[in-house]
């Protein structure tokens, strides 16, 4: 039977790794164990950064990562095709392990030329700076602050609006003709994008811009009123394209409620005359018959 090593064996291990190699200059933790305002749990992953000499030395025989202890899955980002990773970790390299007792450790190498780049995460917390050559000593006490929702821009708000709005009308379409994935795909990853920047600027109004909402919602339960935070648990529904009628309609309703707050806040007015025409038109489609030769 797999035992899962705790936190003490996993950080000691990490840390003995950047003791004993010579060419590893400085350890920082981020992510949510960085996080003083998440509670922990079983599953939170050790979000590490070695800052090394050079990076070469370690990418010549990937090997010598097998001391972090069995693993169940590998994946290197900087060497896949497909899923390349995102433009803000060019110059360094990750080795992303998921091991067989349950514990992830996703560890990040970075030239300690580089480094500066990776400290404007606020969540970066020093564990260990061998030779102060970095300057590390004087990093600030991690925080959630790179993390709080913006304040919206008059701009930004209207745009979060045309997108719901005007991605309404295709799924509207996609629906009447039947696409079910191509209608899946524009509910959840463009009109449940709109919906989702809409709650967090309304949870940001709530709080005064101090709290992080979470990544696509993931604190949605601590900082969203209760009831707002049912309504759209009901709008992911995994039904047939009739029900997806109803997540839709649902959504359009949680949308008006929380835009209309955001606008409220920032003394804008409520785009209302083109939902109400699109709200219109939605349950117009949803009525047509299959066989219907004109929209009108």
């Amino acid at each position: 039977m797999i035992k899962t090593r705790n936190e003490q064996q996993m950080m000691q291990l990490i840390m003995d790794v950047a003791n004993h190699n010579p060419e590893i200059r400085a350890v920082l933790l981020n992510g949510s164990r960085a996080n003083p305002n998440v509670e922990q749990d079983i599953f939170q992953d050790y979000d590490i950064i070695y800052a090394v000499k050079n990076l070469e030395v370690f990418l010549k025989d990937h090997s010598w990562i097998d001391v972090f202890g069995d693993r169940m899955i590998l994946q290197m980002p900087e060497d896949m095709e497909l899923y390349p990773p995102s433009p803000e970790m060019e110059g360094a390299f990750s080795y992303l392990m998921q091991f067989m007792d349950g514990n992830r450790l996703d560890l990040i190498l970075v030239p300690i030329s580089n480094l500066h780049r990776f400290l404007e995460d606020s969540l970066c917390k020093l564990l260990l700076d061998k030779d102060d050559t970095i300057g590390l000593k004087s990093l600030l006490p991690a925080s959630e602050h790179s993390y709080l929702v913006n304040k919206p821009t008059a701009r930004a708000f209207y745009d979060c609006c045309n997108e719901f709005w005007y991605t309404s009308v295709g799924l509207a379409k996609s629906i009447w003709r039947e696409q079910s994935i191509y209608a899946r795909q524009l509910f959840h990853h463009v009109i449940h994008d709109a919906l989702i920047q809409m709650i967090d600027w309304h949870i940001g109004f709530r709080y005064q811009f101090l709290v992080n909402p979470g990544k696509y919602g993931k604190y949605y339960k601590q900082y969203l009123e209760s009831d707002l935070y049912n309504e759209l648990i009901e709008t992911y529904r995994n039904a047939e394209l009739p029900e997806l009628w109803n997540a839709l309609f649902l959504t359009v309703k949680l949308f008006q409620k929380v835009a209309n707050n955001v606008a409220e806040q920032l003394g804008l007015s409520y785009p209302l005359t083109e939902q109400q025409y699109i709200t219109e038109y939605l349950q117009h489609v949803k009525q047509l018959p299959k066989n219907a030769k004109q929209i009108y």
